[in-house]
């Protein structure tokens, strides 16, 4: 059996590492996902296993296990954000799991929510349009007109699982101090899906133009740089440009994994690369927006 370490704070750093741990791709064989020392999960960890789980079903894999975190405050959580409902189908879970059942949108959290098709998407939005104002404005101490731009941008976010990936996706919506990384209270957005990825979706239209140069960087860069998207409507293909003009006036944080690549627009304080190739790769794609407090925390 193949042991996948999940990290102990698994975010969207934290999926290269597991993404390294299924090469080559698929795998072959039982795999475990052990997240039994892991102590905190983003929304972008929570969706990107379960895309990871939908991926391996597809392809015909043996269902992999998952063993638990030892630690029963975080496993709760991990129930409290509906991880463990959705993971029960692609998954064996090892380990106790707790017995507590999701809860529903509040001020702080959009528990995981799968995206099926078009209809889910509107109830998503729908479904926390109201909360997200009041995380913006109670939480972050932002403009409570910003809350229709949040609807808007997880809007766009959940359609490109619908119109591009061509498989089922999830999405979750966590508020949270986020001091390792930028020292503020944020809202972090993550949409996750086992799909085609990008560069898929865009090669019937945009290979030619690259040539050599065609790939999952190529693809990410078309997307989000220059607006292309696979349908020839026009005006279509403006939902990350959109995204990326919010992201940059709250300096805030995009970022779009697909493949073996990723691409970011990242705020003043982070010094990460704006653009990542030769990663691992992983399915489908894996977009993450955070949207950040004006305020920095206490120290």
């Amino acid at each position: 059996m193949r042991v996948v370490t999940i990290p102990r704070y698994f975010d969207e750093k934290g999926l290269d590492a597991v993404a390294a741990g299924l090469q080559p791709w698929p795998p072959e064989g039982k795999l475990l996902f052990d997240a039994h020392a892991t102590r905190w999960a983003s929304p972008y960890g929570f969706t990107a296993m379960l895309a990871a789980g939908q991926a391996l079903r597809e392809r015909g894999a043996e269902t992999p296990r998952l063993r638990v975190p030892d630690d029963q405050a975080v496993s709760s959580y991990w129930a409290k954000a509906g991880f463990f409902h959705h993971a029960a189908e692609f998954f064996e879970l090892h380990g106790k799991v707790p017995r507590r059942a999701p809860v529903g949108s509040s001020d702080v959290l959009l528990p995981v929510t799968p995206i099926r098709q078009s209809e889910d998407v509107h109830q998503v939005v729908g479904g926390i349009q109201e909360s997200a104002g009041r995380i913006l404005t109670s939480e972050l101490h932002l403009e409570a007109q910003t809350s229709m731009r949040f609807s808007m941008s997880l809007s766009e976010a959940c359609q490109n699982v619908v119109e591009h990936a061509g498989g089922p996706g999830w999405v979750a919506v966590h508020a949270f101090n986020w001091k390792e990384r930028l020292n503020r209270r944020v809202v972090v957005i993550a949409v996750c899906d086992s799909g085609i990825g990008f560069r898929a979706s865009l090669e019937p239209t945009q290979a030619r133009h690259h040539g050599d140069r065609w790939g999952d960087k190529a693809a990410l860069e078309d997307a989000l740089f220059h607006s292309v998207s696979r349908f020839p409507q026009p005006g279509r293909g403006q939902g990350l440009a959109a995204i990326k003009r919010f992201i940059l006036k709250l300096n805030g944080w995009l970022s779009i994994r697909s493949g073996t690549a990723r691409v970011a627009i990242l705020p003043a304080e982070d010094s990460g690369p704006p653009l990542q190739d030769a990663l691992p790769f992983f399915p489908g794609a894996q977009v993450q927006i955070v949207i950040p407090s004006t305020e920095v925390l206490p120290t």
